[in-house]
């Protein structure tokens, strides 16, 4: 019986995702890609406040699953606040890095009109720099409740996901 029991916990650890054993996780504020062409613009300061609520239930909702260890990203918070962090060749980690974190999550919000919406987040391991999942959420409605039911969405079916990530059995 001990046998299996070792056997069973063996295979488990070794099929869970890279991302699953480390603690201390980086959120870094999701940011905007907006390709909409309609003439309804919110303001700046009110898509700058969407962005941030929704980040900011990224955490919470991370934190208190006990999973992770958010790390505070005050530090680097100016230096990363102004960059594109999709696209500065892996600022991201060295951010995340500085900050003593294991791991790196960064996220876009792609506004394609006011009523299609996909959200995107990306987890990198830091000591690598190596991508290890990406994961997505359509939305339809640009309002506080659709970003917020997708932020849930990624944190409660993949963020937290038991087996996801895992390699596909043979």
């Amino acid at each position: 019986m001990t046998g299996w029991f070792v056997a069973i916990l063996l295979i488990s650890t070794l099929s869970a995702p890279a991302f699953a054993e480390a603690s201390k996780l980086a959120v870094f504020d999701l940011e905007l890609i907006d390709t909409s062409v309609e003439g309804d613009v919110p303001s700046p300061v009110a898509v700058q406040e969407r962005l941030m609520r929704a980040s900011g239930q990224l955490r919470r909702e991370l934190a208190q699953s006990g999973k992770y260890e958010i790390v505070d990203i005050a530090p680097v918070h100016v230096a990363a606040h102004g960059s594109n962090l999709q696209a500065c060749g892996g600022c991201d980690v060295k951010f995340a890095q500085q900050l003593g974190a294991d791991l790196a999550l960064t996220g876009i919000v792609r506004k394609i009109s006011n009523l299609i919406l996909n959200i995107t987040l990306f987890v990198r391991d830091v000591p690598s720099g190596r991508l290890v999942a990406a994961m997505n959420a359509d939305l339809r409605g640009d309002t506080d409740e659709s970003w917020s039911r997708a932020i849930g969405y990624l944190v409660r079916n993949r963020l937290l996901a038991p087996n996801y990530g895992a390699p596909l059995p043979k």
